[in-house]
This record gives C-alpha cells, sequence and structure tokens, in this order.
C-alpha cells in the first residue's frame, strides 16, 4: 500500500521536556487513520507537525515521496479541522466554504460549483444563506468540513473535532466523516482521546502514550492483542492479571492453570494476562474454573457490570445475567478469551477494579458530607 506520509525518528521536546520520542509512523494513501492517547501523550503534536504548525527538533517528514520539513504550512497538500471550528461569524455558510477558493482567485462560476458541491456532500444543501450563529453544533461541524475538503487537499488532519458535540450528535457524526472520507477517498489522520471513536471510524488506530507509539494496527488488532497493560487498560476495559507461561498453550494466575492459544514465550515466563469482561462466564461454583464472591453490580441497561472478588483480586464481568451481592459464584474462561502479553514499563500500574469500587464508595461519602 502506498504511504502518503511518512515520519521518520520524529522527535520534540517543549522547555526541555520532551513530547515526542523517536516517533516513526506511515500513513497510508486514502486510509482513515486516528492517533489514540490520553491527554499529553503528543498525538496533536505529531498532527501540528504534520499539518506544518511545528517543526521537529529531530527527524523528517515525507509527503508522498517529497521532505517537507521547513515548508510551510499553506504550502502543504493538507488541511486541519480543529476542536474549535474557526469559522467566521461574518460570513454565511456559501462565504465560509468559498474562502478558501476566493484566496485562489478562482472563477466565480466554479467557486459556485464547488461550494454547492462541498455542502452537497456534507448534508447542508439550502442553506448557503444562513449566518453561522444560527447553526447547530454539528451543522457548523459539517461547514469546517466542507471548507476544509473544498480546496482538495490530499490528506485531511482533524484534532478532536467532534469533542464538543452531545453524545448523539457525535454518534451521527462520526458516521458521516467515515462516509465521506470514503465518497472522497482522501486520507484522514484523526485525533481522539475517545476509544470508542477511534474503534468505530479507524482503519487502523495508532495507541500514544509518553511522547512514544505504543502499538498500531487495526480496530481489532488492537482491541484483541494488545501489546501492553497500557495499551489493554486504555483501550476498553480488562482485567490484567499477573501470570507465568508455565509452556506454550498453557498460563498459570489466579493460582490456576489454564490452556491459552499463545506460544513463543520463554518456560515460566513471567507475563501479563489480559481477559476482557465479556469474556468470561459466571457459572454455578461447581463449574467454575476459580471461585469468588460478588460485590458490586450495575445494570447499565443492555447488561450488567459485575465486580467479583477472588483472592483479593476484583475481577470486572460484563454480562447479561443478574446476580446479587454477596452471591458466591464461578468465573469460566475459554482459552480464545486469554491473551497473553509480554511484560513492560506499564506491568503492575493496571490491574483489578479495587478502585473501582473505591472511587464509588468515595463518591457516596462525599455525597453525605454534602448532605
Amino acid at each position: 500500500m502506498e504511504n502518503i506520509i511518512e515520519l521518520k525518528n520524529i522527535s520534540m521536546s517543549f522547555e526541555n521536556e520532551k513530547v515526542l520520542d523517536q516517533i516513526n509512523l506511515n500513513i497510508h494513501d486514502k486510509e482513515f487513520i486516528t492517533l489514540l492517547g490520553p491527554s499529553g501523550c503528543g498525538k496533536t503534536t505529531t498532527l501540528r507537525i504534520i499539518a506544518g504548525f511545528l517543526s521537529p527538533d529531530e527527524g523528517d517528514i515525507v509527503f508522498a515521496g517529497e521532505k517537507i520539513n521547513g515548508v510551510p504550512a499553506y504550502k502543504r497538500q493538507v488541511n486541519t479541522i480543529f476542536q474549535r471550528y474557526a469559522l467566521f461569524p461574518h460570513l454565511n455558510v456559501f462565504e465560509n466554504v468559498a474562502f478558501g477558493l476566493r484566496i485562489k482567485k478562482l472563477p466565480e462560476k466554479e467557486i459556485k460549483e464547488k461550494v454547492e458541491e462541498m455542502l452537497k456532500l456534507v448534508n447542508l444543501s439550502g442553506m448557503e444563506k444562513r449566518k453561522i450563529h444560527n447553526l447547530s453544533g454539528g451543522q457548523q461541524q459539517r461547514v469546517a468540513i466542507a471548507r476544509a475538503i473544498a480546496n482538495n487537499p490530499r490528506v485531511l488532519l482533524l484534532d478532536e473535532p467532534l469533542a464538543a458535540l452531545d453524545l448523539k450528535l457525535r454518534k451521527d457524526m462520526q458516521n458521516e466523516l467515515k462516509k465521506i472520507q470514503q465518497q472522497l477517498g482522501i486520507t484522514f489522520v484523526f485525533v481522539t482521546h475517545d476509544q470508542e471513536e477511534a474503534l468505530s471510524m479507524s482503519d487502523r488506530v495508532v495507541v500514544m502514550d509518553n511522547g512514544k507509539i505504543q502499538q498500531i494496527g487495526t480496530p481489532k488488532d488492537i482491541y484483541n492483542e494488545p501489546t501492553n497493560a497500557f495499551v489493554a487498560d486504555f483501550i476498553g476495559e480488562s482485567n490484567i492479571l499477573d501470570g507465568i507461561m508455565k509452556k506454550d498453550y498453557l498460563a498459570e494466575f489466579s493460582g490456576q492453570t489454564f490452556p491459552c492459544l499463545d506460544a513463543g514465550f520463554g518456560e515460566n515466563e513471567k507475563v501479563d494476562v489480559v481477559v476482557r469482561p465479556e469474556d468470561v462466564d459466571i457459572v454455578p461454583i461447581e463449574k467454575g474454573m476459580l471461585t469468588g464472591t460478588v460485590t458490586s453490580v450495575t445494570f447499565l441497561g443492555v447488561h450488567y457490570e459485575i465486580i467479583v472478588d477472588i483472592g483479593g483480586f476484583k475481577w470486572m464481568i460484563q454480562t447479561t445475567d443478574e446476580h446479587k451481592e454477596n452471591e458466591r459464584v464461578g468465573l469460566y474462561i475459554e482459552p480464545d478469551a486469554i491473551h497473553i502479553m509480554k511484560k513492560s514499563e506499564y506491568s503492575g500500574k493496571y490491574g483489578d477494579y479495587s478502585s473501582y469500587s473505591d472511587e464509588i464508595d468515595h463518591l457516596s461519602d462525599l455525597e453525605e458530607d454534602e448532605e
């Protein structure tokens, strides 16, 4: 697959604090790729370097085979949509979309045709004369998208553009953005800290933390095969346990030995074990591979979120079956539900759901104090 952008050994520091550390990333032509991570991980800095708003301390930016270090932002074949859409409040919808085209001094007929084409693409036909302050948040975002793509960029950079929208509108716009990207056939580089957003929209996800890329892969790969405890914890809910790989396809954790599908580790190598909450079955004690006590039950509409204490380690299980607090239960885990990871700098930082219960108790205490 052809690369449209290549980042080679990119490093950057602000006030002697390294925010990007030897970033290497190939972005494929016409793909929807998402930079995902917590605040301060370096994802927006990476985006701004691609845009030309920042220059890296080290490394090269290659666009369509040519090095573009030092090329100013306005000369790059990219456009950026920010969290604040930066629309011109004194211009109507038509003139906002036409702004970049007028700078290029295109003929009026061509501008009119292009603006109408873009507004049709973002479902805003007939709203050409509407003032910006009379638009909803979702409509304003559509105008920003139309303006950005009117100039025919080869790459569209999107810096948390859905963050200001309410949940329902955000989900609607996720679908719209993906549809627009597929229709246009251009590269989208999307920045977010929202895991669900990244998984639902992207061809590939780049998970970042502490200025480094932790993992690159398809949404399914990232979710099902996390490379370390950070990725496992950041992408969805995870039970992360200390384990020992007894031998290929056999792992020990929680005091028991379990068949699994992983191999290639050293015999008796210490590992991190990930089991997703939806992959654990609650069964009668006599059928359980592990047994424990239910300490918390939360109804979430589609399923229950149940915390089970097993030897002091608190598991999260997501199930459609109701259980009661203090109930003794068994847990059954299929081999393909167990994912083995190498130990890393993140080992021991993430694990069970003790803090989950403790946080709820703490919030209850605060509410009582306020009353």
